[in-house]
């Protein structure tokens, strides 16, 4: 008898079809399997260059990589860190690890942080002290901000680079979801999302466009960053053979197996984002052309990576809501996460799914 998840159309599938067993197999004949190991540095150096990065430390996931990030920018408690509304609550919990305070902004049509209403903010409702830039309303220092590159589309930053290098507001970028993404005009025309800020943070999860099972990389052109990353990420040792630490450091670093399947991944990843891109245009092409439906717009600035699709759904043409349609998802065995949010000018209810937002890479 078949499982029930056997017969589902699922939502994210890692596609594993290059070298992954072979470097693999390498790691476990070698015995280097856990964080020591050629893989992970590699793998470190493979993802700096694909990205146009000086420096790419390994950590165990995307959140680790952003709760790093914050620490090693001197983001200190009682902060705080301006974040989009739409984003997954890794970026918010980072934040929290440091024991600052997310200050939420609008989305854009684009499901990313709304560059004009954040300056809007930024020079209407701060001011500015000792060279730092301070909330108006509750009189705390604005130390970052975490621009979300949501699905995979990259966010319109350079009116957010411009603003904040005047109010000497550091940048994160949470580029989890958008490797493989770059720019193709304006100033950071080339640029792949995560290398413009000060810090960028990426993804390797399961249901990312490649995986290493559970991973993430920190990316950055400082130096200091980078040095201090690696040390926090490994238990902040000052002398391994002593056991001696100054800092309360992290078990965060990636074990050699994971930067092993990764390293292959990579291999295949131009591949992977060709075929998501030629998918979401089937899938647009065919959804639009139903009453009420629509498959959102991808950012004419950036060659998007096209990770996730987002359906916008228009409940008077259509004439169901987002609860009626995950159910009858579910109930024809369509795996999904429903993540319902209006729409602001036309009333409608965007909403991932999994019947669009399934991992292009093996369907065709």
């Amino acid at each position: 008898m078949k499982s029930i998840i056997s017969e589902q159309i699922p939502l994210s599938v890692p596609y594993l079809s290059g070298r992954e067993w072979e470097y693999v197999k390498n790691c476990l004949d070698s015995s280097w399997v856990s964080t020591a190991g050629s893989f992970v540095s590699d793998f470190e150096r493979v993802v700096a260059k694909y990205t146009g990065c000086e420096y790419g430390i390994a950590v165990m996931n995307g959140t680790s990589a952003l709760h790093l990030a914050l620490k090693i920018m001197g983001v200190k408690p009682e902060e705080e860190v301006i974040v989009p509304t739409i984003t997954f609550i890794a970026s918010i919990n980072s934040i929290k690890y440091v024991g600052a305070h997310p200050v939420f902004m609008d989305a854009d049509q684009y499901y990313n942080i709304d560059p004009m209403k954040t300056v809007g903010f930024l020079l209407n409702e701060t001011y500015q002290k000792d060279k730092c830039c301070y909330n108006k309303r509750t009189n705390r220092k604005i130390a970052a901000i975490m621009p979300v590159h949501v699905f995979g589309n990259a966010v319109d930053i350079e009116t957010l680079v411009n603003v904040c290098n005047e109010l000497n507001i550091l940048i994160v970028e949470d580029a989890t979801e958008s490797i493989g993404t770059r720019y193709i005009s304006g100033k950071y025309a080339g640029k792949h999302t995560g290398s413009i800020g000060d810090i960028g943070c990426i993804s390797f999860n399961g249901n990312k466009i490649i995986t290493t099972g559970a991973g993430g990389m920190i990316i950055t052109d400082n130096p200091e960053y980078a040095e201090k990353a690696k040390y926090f990420s490994t238990q902040a040792k000052d002398d391994e053979i002593r056991f001696i630490h100054n800092d309360v450091g992290y078990n965060y670093r990636m074990t050699n197996v994971q930067a092993a399947i990764g390293l292959a991944q990579m291999e295949n990843l131009d591949n992977y984002i060709n075929t998501k891109e030629k998918n979401y245009t089937k899938y647009k092409n065919e959804i639009d052309s139903i009453p009420g439906l629509r498959l959102n717009e991808t950012p004419p600035y950036a060659k998007n990576n096209n990770w996730m699709y987002a359906l916008q759904i228009n409940e008077k043409i259509y004439n169901l809501d987002i609860e009626s349609t995950i159910s009858l998802l579910s109930k024809r065995m369509i795996m999904g996460k429903g993540s319902g949010f209006l729409n602001w000018e036309r009333s409608t209810i965007g909403l991932c799914l999994g019947l669009i937002s399934m991992v292009a890479k093996g369907i065709e």
